[in-house]
């Protein structure tokens, strides 16, 4: 069935997706500052977006070695700008996100990449795998990301508990 549909309209659905998850990502981190964060709060959506690796059974998805380091390697260096924009403070006793306004830049300024190398690469590496490779690239940036956060809010929830 995905052989159906023409790499151009995958190209056009993939970046339309990518700006919507990048539009609910900023508005779930908005609110997400306005209330304590918490161990789940932190640690659900790398569980959740696990699945995804699912789109590796059909092999119309799958990617080689180097594609994989490529990719993870991206994601990896990616993550390290989200480390930097997210800090937590104690405030009323609980533990919260700080907001930052260079989060959301850098946000959609990452996105845009992204959309560039996809469709710069798009010439070059077959849709399913590209599509693979991102995906690889978005779970190698959001676990250390996440690892880092967990980090940070234990060393603050174990000083509000002393």
């Amino acid at each position: 069935m995905l052989d159906k549909i023409s790499p151009n309209m995958m190209l056009i659905a993939s970046t339309v997706v990518a700006i919507g998850m990048g539009i609910l990502v900023t508005t779930v981190r908005a609110k997400s500052a306005k209330r304590p964060a918490s161990v789940k709060k932190i640690l659900l959506p790398p569980m959740f977006m696990s699945t995804g690796a699912l789109m590796f059974i059909f092999p119309y998805f799958r990617v080689n070695f180097m594609e994989f380091i490529e990719a993870i390697g991206v994601g990896m260096l990616f993550s390290i700008v989200l480390i930097w924009t997210s800090k937590f403070e104690i405030r009323e006793g609980e533990v919260y996100l700080k907001q930052s306004k260079a989060f959301i830049f850098i946000l959609f300024g990452l996105l845009i990449v992204r959309i560039i190398g996809k469709i710069i690469l798009s010439s070059t590496i077959d849709i399913g795998a590209l599509s693979g490779m991102f995906w690889i690239l978005a779970f190698g940036m959001i676990v250390p990301w996440r690892i880092a956060m967990y980090v940070q809010f234990k060393k603050l929830h174990n000083k509000i508990k002393k």
